[in-house]
């Protein structure tokens, strides 16, 4: 019997580097018994992501169509962005029984924040539905997909290691890196995940393990810190990028963020170093074709990093200095694009479009604008009409954030740290959220409390989705906060 063979004897999953994730198994068995139907019926869908949905239908949990009417209250646009968000929600809570949240509230992605009240109903549904019989059950398909990407998994992140001379094993620069298989969600995707100090890759089924994606995302897990540490040196030379702004198919969020960029041409760079020396130039002309237009350089400059002995981390700002815009202009004089788009399976998946504006999102913006003229009594009193029109907290905790920013140029720190209290409570977006820390962080600073405002800083710095100036500003108050904790 097909239930029987796959919920078989139980197995303990090898912990460490690459592992399946309860908490994770709990929230996707929960949102496929409520109705997540997102390609069940695909053949590359694991048989246990249906064996397990009708076992849960036949026990038929009475929490459950509670858990089908906040499913439903929380539809997102797509399937993906709906995996997507329950993936964050699971890596977030610490799990059953209680999935309270491992970290701060306020450090929370907003739409993760916006799930708080699932809790309960997974805590009844984990005891209901028998989930923790499921997952020891579940063990031995688990073992088996770990067992096809461990190999994959472990030459991946090896490659990486030696050529950019990084440590195995631990964290890196304080952070960790963390490969989480899941067997309950669409097949043949991959999810990078970032909160704090933690890089999580959760990895859906697929047919065969996705080698190039793991080492893409482990790169940029090693390298994203070192970008972001030479921030300024890098933007310096952001002029470059213009460059890829016509790229008719580079994703959007690579031409609006230089530092994505060019972390993105190292990658493809580095990529095509790690590859036999036949394919080398075929994959860095593929690279420039799709619009990650500084690959030319960095494959030119990695072979004088091979041949020196320092690791990238060190080596890193001799790897920038030397870019050159006027170079990069001949290079670019006579270059075209691909006019073809290039498809790659399991990618991580571009943020959608902007919705059109609401009214009182326009009225956001005008007080914004009111506000970069330095018009201050006008766009508080825009921010504070926003107040009264809406009860949304993302459009309540924008407001509040306007409404901190004018207390402070007019002089009035106790205000503004109480109104950047009241965004950070709402959930602010991800790019005024780490900006409200940063500003939290530098009212510490002005009262002389450094270890508060090091924290402040931290925690901006821990911002997924945040400005790349942001972060620059996180991390040059942090290094100064620190300096005065001495």
């Amino acid at each position: 019997m097909l239930v029987a063979a796959l919920l078989a004897c139980p197995l303990s999953a090898e912990q460490g580097q690459l592992d399946g994730s309860k908490s994770l198994f709990t929230v996707l068995a929960a949102i496929n018994a409520a109705g997540y139907d997102a390609q069940i019926d695909s053949p590359a869908s694991h048989p246990l992501r249906k064996a397990i949905r009708d076992e849960i239908k036949r026990r038929n949990p009475p929490v459950l169509a509670d858990i089908r009417d906040f499913v439903r209250q929380h539809r997102q646009e797509n399937d993906t962005w709906e995996l997507r968000l329950y993936i964050s929600y699971a890596l977030l809570a610490d799990g059953p029984p209680k999935f309270n949240w491992k970290i701060k509230e306020y450090q929370l992605p907003p739409d993760v924040a916006a799930l708080k009240d699932l809790a309960p109903l997974l805590e009844k549904f984990y005891t209901q539905a028998g989930i923790e019989e499921l997952w020891q059950r579940s063990q031995p398909a688990f073992e088996e997909f770990i067992a096809k990407y461990h190999p994959a998994a472990t030459r991946a992140i090896t490659e990486v290691s030696a050529y950019l001379r990084a440590p195995l094993g631990g964290g890196y620069m304080g952070r960790t890196f963390q490969i989480v298989l899941d067997l309950l969600g669409a097949p043949n995707q991959i999810h990078p995940r970032t909160f704090l100090d933690d890089y999580y890759l959760v990895v859906t089924h697929s047919a065969e393990p996705q080698f190039n994606d793991i080492r893409q995302h482990y790169m940029r897990y090693l390298l994203d810190p070192l970008v972001t540490k030479y921030a300024e040196k890098v933007d310096a030379k952001k002029a470059v990028g213009d460059y890829a702004l016509g790229a008719p198919y580079l994703p959007e969020h690579y031409k609006q963020d230089f530092l994505l960029l060019f972390t993105q041409c190292l990658i493809r760079a580095v990529e095509a170093r790690l590859a036999p020396a036949s394919k080398r130039q075929a994959m860095v002309d593929q690279a420039m074709g799709e619009g990650f237009t500084l690959t030319a350089y960095f494959a030119e400059r990695l072979p004088i990093y091979e041949k020196q002995e320092q690791a990238m981390r060190l080596y890193f700002p001799e790897l920038v200095s030397p870019l050159d815009f006027a170079k990069e202009e001949r290079r670019m004089a006579k270059f075209e694009f691909s006019n073809v788009r290039v498809e790659r399976k399991a990618k991580p998946i571009a943020a959608p479009p902007p919705p059109e504006l609401s009214p009182v999102e326009k009225a956001l913006e005008e007080a914004e604008d009111l506000y970069a003229k330095r018009d201050l009594d006008k766009a508080r009193e825009t921010f504070a009409g926003v107040l009264d029109r809406t009860a949304q907290n993302p459009l309540q905790a924008k407001a509040y954030y306007g409404l901190a920013r004018i207390a402070a140029l007019k002089r009035d720190p106790e205000t503004a740290v109480k109104l950047f209290e009241k965004s950070l409570e709402l959930g602010p977006p991800a790019q005024e959220k780490a900006w409200v820390l940063v500003y939290l962080g530098r009212l510490s600073m002005a009262m002389e409390q450094w270890p508060e405002a090091a924290q402040r800083f931290q925690a901006a710095l821990g911002v997924e989705g945040g400005s790349a100036m942001a972060r620059d500003a996180a991390g040059k108050g942090l290094l100064e906060a620190k300096e005065k904790q001495k």
